[in-house]
């Protein structure tokens, strides 16, 4: 999938119902030696951490290279269109930024993520607009603590 989740909708009145509720998570996503090459070459961030897999394994406590904090985050458009529904007569939606934002644990490369969300808040504001707030994290398969723990706004125009 590759945009908003339109086999999922739901109206303003339904979003508001739903705060407090766990909307599930999505599918397992491989962040792989692959993925975070080419994120480290499109940001220009090839901190040897992330490119280096000898170095890496050598010179880190985490056994090889691990993936960008932002690449992790990067993917929580593609698991929020998997698990959020779509807002009913929303003509374009938008990423707000984040409240609170922590990257807890690293993500091992090779590793595999997916996104688990819970509607914090849902409001229709002035303007034909709406705002939700989502608490998210991103679970690494097989950790004990989630790479990312965030509060997540997104907003919409009818």
């Amino acid at each position: 999938m590759d945009g908003p989740n339109t086999k999922s909708m739901a109206t303003p009145a339904q979003m508001h119902e739903r705060i407090g509720s766990d909307f599930g998570t999505s599918e397992w996503m491989l962040l792989d030696q692959a993925k975070v090459s080419a994120f480290a070459d499109l940001t220009d961030d090839r901190y040897f951490i992330h490119t280096d897999p000898e170095r890496a394994k050598r010179e880190t406590p985490y056994g090889g290279t691990i993936a960008h904090g932002f690449l992790t985050l990067s993917m929580l458009a593609q698991m929020a269109y998997q698990v959020c529904p779509a807002v009913e007569g929303t003509k374009s939606g938008v990423n707000y930024g984040f409240n609170r934002l922590r990257f807890v644990a690293p993500v091992p490369t090779g590793s595999r993520v997916r996104g688990r969300f819970r509607l914090k808040d849902f409001e229709t504001r002035p303007g034909e607009r709406w705002q939700a707030t989502w608490d998210v994290s991103v679970e690494v398969e097989g950790g004990t603590k989630p790479a990312i723990a965030a509060e997540w706004l997104n907003a919409g125009f009818f």
